[in-house]
């Protein structure tokens, strides 16, 4: 198995038991273990990985950090864990102490589900406060597991991950800068953008009134481009389950089924909701005579909305984790965005 397939079984392993593992120990031997086992490292070998090594700090003695990661003899990684159910920034400053009196470049925190690797980009030998990079078993993305894919025993090299650390601690900051700039635009940057689409006087009143509509702006931009990306990742496959259905309809005089266009555009909406959570590829559209069902893993048994657009009026039923499900009246597709939490809920279940 390569390593995305090893870290997918890793995560099924913790969605299925993580509520059996009721102590740290068991964090560490069922989950963090596996998870460096998954990079190469040999977990059986006390010169590569090496238990409780003493981290003794200032005026604390004894003071032990959980796994310490050596190669050639030399430590490279420090790996403090928690349960699972632990809250771990409530933990960074034992890390930090740890970090500092070991000659190991970086470290991680873990409760064995949330990885958060640091090093020392601010300043030489003192612990950075925020991780340049966090990753989540239970939601890893392509692009996370390239990055950790550095990590591993066979390409491990530190001049390497601290040239893209360095990268991955800006982007990241940017990110953050840019996310709450959309949920909330400081009025530098809304007087920015009045400058570029009007031209009187740009006083506190005017700023007010061009606030919402450049909130929706954005809105519609992130919605534009999801929605433009997922056609061009989806479209080769979709026209072929309309185009079967057409050819059913051909071959089946008595079936009433067609797909259309709206319950297509509804699905690339769905999808573009989902695709944070999962891979677009387990959404599966299927459609039926009364409605459109849109499925996880295209199993019946796993329903995460249904479209009833047959109707005068339309409809998107949602469903909770006992399936029990819910009709939402809505006037535009546009309206589906309202339902994300919705779907994203029931997807998350699945996993």
């Amino acid at each position: 198995m390569d390593l995305k397939e090893k870290l997918q079984s890793i995560a099924e392993r913790i969605a299925k038991s993580r509520d059996t593992v009721k102590t740290e120990e068991a964090v560490k031997t069922s989950f963090v273990l596996p998870f460096l086992q998954a990079l190469g490292y040999d977990v059986f070998n006390p010169e590569e990985i090496i238990p409780e090594s003493i981290c003794d700090y200032g005026t604390k003695k004894g003071e032990k950090i959980d796994y310490t990661i050596c190669i050639d003899g030399a430590p490279v990684m420090l790996i403090e864990c928690k349960h699972w159910s632990i809250d771990l920034d409530k933990f960074q400053d034992q890390l930090y102490r740890y970090y500092t009196v070991s000659t190991a470049k970086f470290g991680i925190l873990t409760n064995g589900i949330v990885y958060k690797f640091f090093t020392d980009l601010d300043k030489g030998n003192v612990m950075d406060d925020k991780p340049f990079f966090v990753i989540d078993l239970l939601n890893l993305k392509d692009s996370h597991i390239e990055k950790l894919k550095q990590f591993s025993r066979e390409r491990y090299d530190t001049g390497t991950i601290l040239s893209s650390a360095t990268e991955m601690k800006y982007v990241n900051a940017f990110r953050e800068v840019v996310t709450e700039q959309f949920q909330e635009p400081s009025e530098e940057l809304i007087k920015l953008f009045i400058k570029q689409v009007y031209s009187g006087v740009v006083t506190k009143n005017v700023i007010q009134d061009f606030k919402p509509m450049l909130m929706r702006a954005f809105q519609q931009f992130i919605n534009d481009n999801v929605n433009d990306r997922l056609m061009q990742a989806i479209t080769p496959e979709v026209p072929s389950v309309a185009q079967e259905t057409k050819e059913e309809v051909a071959e089946d005089a008595k079936s009433k089924i067609i797909t259309t266009d709206d319950e297509v555009q509804a699905f690339y909406i769905i999808c573009a909701i989902l695709c944070s959570a999962v891979d677009v590829e387990r959404v599966v559209m299927r459609d039926a005579q009364s409605y459109c069902a849109i499925l996880f893993d295209d199993n019946n048994r796993k329903p995460i909305c249904r479209l009833h657009f047959n109707g005068g009026k339309k409809y998107v039923e949602t469903f909770d984790a006992n399936k029990v499900g819910t009709k939402h009246p809505i006037s535009t597709l546009n309206d589906i965005y309202k339902l994300s939490e919705e779907l994203l809920s029931i997807v998350k279940s699945y996993l």
